[in-house]
């Protein structure tokens, strides 16, 4: 390897990896997360490749991977490298190894990811819904986890939601002491600032930024079935999809055939996998599935 990427502050959410991957055209990526457990020096923590499409590796390189180590007998490590992970830019090294010199790059992940984001949404509509004469209150909880400086960003310094909009965003080693599980169990915050009935629209992430959970005014809980169902039924709305159109939709197994419905009236294919992101990614490379998504409010 003779180039890393990294987001700046070391903050990168699983779907911005995905994004820079592709953007970059990397040979992969890497992401170090407790997705939706406990986190912290006494939590969990996990270890996510992505492949060259910007989604999960299959299995034929997950095993690839297991086998190789298998055969490690010892590992290097460079202690004295000093990577400033704050100062956007390139930075380079002289290093014993056959790329000279090696290359760290620290990038605004954020930045990237909200260019992505314009060119698939109305982002005037979106601005027009937050802040219009019909506006909608939103509450959005990060639950402590990367997606924190995104939610600020994106939601409020681009769209123009107030700040009170978003909640729990700056990012901590433990996520505050609790699971950052999008539910109803542990974003509790948030669930009781949407029964008060003041917002019409609340949202909770999990650590990495690949889980969601969606909730209505006064609480009411869109579980994950419908929550895709929703989305799929409402693709017009979405300026990407007008454009490239919709060719399928995926769904895991376990998730509900409200889906399944939307797209007999929409005459489009359903196509069913068995749970995991990277059957998702099989399709989409194929050119079958435009929208997808499982029962772990998982959705892309």
């Amino acid at each position: 390897i003779g180039r890393l990427v990294i987001g700046q502050n070391g903050i990168l959410s699983t779907p911005a990896v995905s994004c820079i991957i592709r953007k970059i055209k990397a040979a992969g990526g890497i992401i170090l997360t407790a997705s939706h457990s406990p986190g912290g020096p006494g939590g969990e923590f996990g270890v996510k490749f992505e492949v060259a499409n910007g989604g999960p590796a299959p299995d034929i390189v997950s095993d690839k991977i297991y086998q190789i180590s298998k055969t490690l007998e010892e590992y290097a490590i460079c202690p004295d490298l000093r990577v400033d992970l704050s100062r956007l830019g390139r930075q380079e090294f002289d290093l014993e190894n056959k790329f000279k010199p090696f290359r760290v790059e620290i990038v605004d992940s954020v930045d990237i990811y909200l260019n992505l984001l314009r060119s698939i949404f109305d982002f005037n509509a979106i601005r027009n819904l937050l802040t219009g004469p019909n506006q909608i209150k939103i509450r959005i909880d990060a639950m402590n986890g990367v997606m924190g400086p995104y939610v600020r960003r994106i939601l409020c310094d681009e769209l123009g939601a107030p700040a009170n909009s978003a909640i729990n965003c700056i990012p901590l080693e433990d996520f505050g002491g609790q699971p950052p599980d999008p539910n109803l169990t542990y974003a509790t915050a948030l669930l009781e600032a949407m029964r008060g009935g003041e917002y019409g629209f609340g949202a909770a992430f999990d650590a990495d930024g690949d889980r969601y959970m969606i909730l209505g005014q006064n609480g009411f809980f869109v579980n994950a079935s419908d929550s895709l169902a929703i989305i799929a039924a409402n693709l017009s709305c979405i300026p990407y999809f007008c454009q490239m159109g919709v060719r399928g939709f995926g769904r895991s197994m376990p998730t509900s055939t409200a889906l399944d419905k939307v797209a007999k009236v929409m005459k489009i294919p359903v196509y069913e996998t068995p749970t995991g992101w990277r059957y998702f990614s099989n399709l989409m490379d194929s050119g079958r599935c435009s929208l997808c998504g499982e029962e772990s409010f998982g959705t892309g």
